[in-house]
C-alpha cells in the first residue's frame, strides 16, 4: 500500500487511545474516541483501545461513591487503573492519547512516562460541565477557575500536546495559565449522517413540527429553556419535542414537559446507531446549551439537513456554526428562543433552502475524516518533537 492510501505521509501509526468507558457510545467523550478509532483504522493505522468494554485492553471499574452515581446517569464510567493494563498496551505503540483528566488517564500518563512514550490528551471534559452537575458546589466563588487549575495539575501541564475541538476552547485554557502546546482539531461527524430531502419550497410546514435537541440531561445543557419555549410559542399546539439524552434531570425535565405540553415531549435515551434516522425526521434542531468546548450533536444534526437554533453564550462554542441570525438566541432566554421557534415555522421556504445550505457547509468542514488526518499530523509532530529530545 503506498503512503497516500493512508491518508497521510509516512509509515501508519500505532496509537494507544485511553478513555474510562471505551464500549460506550452513550456519552459524547466516548462517542468521540470509538469514531476517531474507527476512522483511523481506515485511514491505515493501528489502535488500541483501552477502558472499560475495551475489546483487547478492557479495565475494571471504580465506583467512586457518589460520583460514579452521576456520572452513570450520563453513560459514564470511572476505568480502575492497572500497571500491567498499561504496560500491556502501551508496548510498541508510537504515541499514547488521553481522554479525561481523571484517575485512569493520570496513571496512564505516568506509565506512558516511564516507557518513554510521547504522550498527548484531548480536552473533552469542560470544568463548567462538572460544576453545573455539582449542586450546591456551583455556588463556591472561583470554583470553575480552581477546577481548570486541577486539571493542569493532575494532567495536561504533563503532555506534550492537548488536543481541543474550537479555538473558543484553546482561548479558555490559555485564560487560564495553561502553557502546554494546544492544537485545535474539530471532533467532526460520521459520514452516515447525511442530509435528509428538503421539503419543495412552497410546501408549508408540517404539522405536528418535529423540533429535535440532544445531549445530556443537565443542569448546563439548559433543556428546560427549550421546553418553556416551545409551550410559549403561537405555534405551540403543533410541536412535537424530542429531547434524546440521558442525565440527572431527566424526571424534572419529563414533569415540566408533561405539564407545559402535554403529549407532545419525548425524553431520553436513543442510540447512537438510530440518530441519524431521528435526526432526519426533523424540522428544527434547537441547542440552548450554556456550556460546550464543540458540542457534535449540533454538527450531525447539521449534516443531517436541520437548521440550528443555538443558544449564545460565552461558555459555548456552538454558535459558531451559526450561518445567519435567526440561528441564534440569547442564552437562557425562553421569549426569545419562542420567537426564533415561531420564525422558522413562519417560514418554510427558509427552513429548506437553510437546511440544505447548513448540510452542505458541515460536509465542507466537519467531516470525521478530515479531523482525524489534523489528528494524526498533529501526533506525527509531537513524535518527532520527542524522539528530537531524546537524541543526545
Amino acid at each position: 500500500m503506498s503512503e497516500n492510501a493512508y491518508g497521510d505521509r509516512g509509515r501508519p501509526l500505532t496509537i494507544a487511545m485511553v478513555v474510562d468507558t471505551s464500549g460506550n457510545r452513550g456519552n459524547g467523550t466516548s462517542n468521540s474516541a470509538l469514531q476517531w478509532a474507527d476512522e483511523l483504522k481506515r485511514q491505515g493505522h493501528r489502535v488500541r483501545l483501552v477502558g472499560i468494554g475495551a475489546p483487547d485492553f478492557p479495565a475494571r471499574v471504580n465506583h467512586v461513591p457518589l460520583v460514579s452515581w452521576v456520572a452513570e446517569k450520563q453513560q459514564m464510567q470511572f476505568a480502575e487503573p492497572s500497571d500491567t493494563l498499561f504496560r500491556a498496551a502501551f508496548l510498541g505503540v508510537d504515541v499514547v492519547h488521553l481522554y479525561t483528566p481523571f484517575r485512569f488517564c493520570q496513571h496512564a500518563c505516568r506509565v506512558a512516562r516511564q516507557m518513554g512514550i510521547p504522550v498527548t490528551a484531548g480536552y473533552h471534559v469542560q470544568p463548567e460541565n462538572v460544576t453545573y452537575s455539582a449542586g450546591p458546589l456551583k455556588h463556591v466563588p472561583g470554583i470553575d477557575s480552581i477546577i481548570y487549575h486541577l486539571f493542569d495539575w493532575w494532567l495536561f501541564s504533563k503532555v506534550d500536546r492537548i488536543h481541543v475541538p474550537t479555538e473558543l476552547g484553546a482561548s479558555l485554557l490559555r485564560s487560564h495559565g495553561y502553557t502546554t502546546p494546544i492544537s485545535v482539531i474539530s471532533n467532526g461527524y460520521e459520514p452516515r449522517f447525511t442530509p435528509k430531502v428538503q421539503r419543495a419550497a412552497d410546501v408549508p410546514a408540517p404539522q405536528p413540527f418535529h423540533i429535535v435537541a440532544s445531549g445530556r440531561l443537565s443542569n448546563e445543557k439548559d433543556q428546560i429553556t427549550l421546553i418553556r419555549a416551545a409551550s410559549m410559542c403561537r405555534h405551540a399546539a403543533s410541536i412535537r419535542l424530542t429531547i434524546a439524552g440521558t442525565g440527572p434531570l431527566k424526571k424534572r425535565l419529563q414533569r415540566t414537559a408533561d405539564r407545559l405540553l402535554p403529549g407532545q415531549v419525548e425524553i431520553g435515551f436513543h442510540r447512537n446507531a438510530d440518530m441519524p434516522e431521528l435526526l432526519r425526521s426533523g424540522d428544527l434542531f434547537v441547542h440552548p446549551s450554556i456550556a460546550d468546548l464543540e458540542s457534535v450533536s449540533v454538527i450531525e444534526g447539521m449534516a443531517s439537513g436541520l437548521v440550528p437554533v443555538i443558544a449564545a453564550s460565552d461558555l459555548s462554542a456552538a454558535g459558531q456554526f451559526a450561518l445567519l441570525n435567526e440561528s441564534l438566541f440569547p442564552v437562557g432566554d425562553t421569549a426569545a428562543l419562542a420567537r426564533r421557534i415561531d420564525w422558522w415555522i413562519d417560514h418554510p421556504r427558509e427552513l429548506s433552502e437553510w437546511g440544505a445550505r447548513y448540510a452542505e457547509n458541515t460536509k465542507e468542514r466537519y467531516s470525521v475524516e478530515a479531523s482525524v488526518r489534523s489528528f494524526v499530523a498533529m501526533e506525527r509532530e509531537v513524535i518527532a518533537e520527542h524522539a528530537g529530545s531524546a537524541m543526545p
